[in-house]
Formats: structure tokens, sequence, C-alpha cells
């Protein structure tokens, strides 16, 4: 087919003719993928490439260092990302160390 004859369809032409390109190139990737997981089976690697087998490291519990003056229950320990109740806080001119526990400045 050629692109001077592309531009003489309407558009539900055109439409129809994605959906089938769509359709033949998800044939086509979900054949390709079959064919390389294979392979990757015969050769012995089939386990390492698996997302969902693989296990996280596992790390010890960490105490919280922070907590939420209005509600005690809400603590943090300084990893990760920061809590929701405490963005507000800093944005608003307060400091971190507001916010600690008092075994944590032990």
């Amino acid at each position: 087919m050629n692109i001077d004859h592309l531009k003489l369809l309407s558009l539900d032409e055109l439409s129809e003719i994605r959906d089938e390109v769509i359709a033949k190139l998800g044939d086509a990737m979900l054949a390709e993928k079959a064919r390389l997981e294979e392979r990757l089976r015969r050769i012995g690697m089939a386990h390492e490439v698996t997302r969902f087998e693989r296990k996280r490291r596992q790390y010890p519990p960490v105490r919280p260092k922070y907590r939420n003056p209005k509600n005690p229950t809400e603590t943090w320990s300084g990893r990760g990302r920061v809590p929701r109740w405490l963005k507000p806080q800093l944005r608003g001119g307060r400091k971190l160390a507001d916010f600690l526990i008092a075994k944590a400045l032990d």
C-alpha cells in the first residue's frame, strides 16, 4: 500500500486499518514474548527475570522518631516520604526537631 493511497481513504477506513495494525502488532509482540520466554526457560534463566518471584531484602523494624502533636497515633521514623501530617507543618515554618519523640532525643 502506498502513502498516496492512504490520503484518499476516509477516516472510517483509516480507523479500520489502524485497528488491524494494532491487532497484528499485538499478536506479533505476544508471539515474540513467548519465543523469548521459551529461550530463557531452556537456558535456565526464566526464574531470574520473573518480577513477581523476586524477594525483597528484609529491613529491621525502625522505631518512630517523630510524632504528630495533634494525633499522637501518627508517627514517622524519618525514613521514606514525609507524611501528610508533617508537610504543612514544615511549610508553615516549624522545624523537624519540634516533632521529635522524647525517647528519640536520648
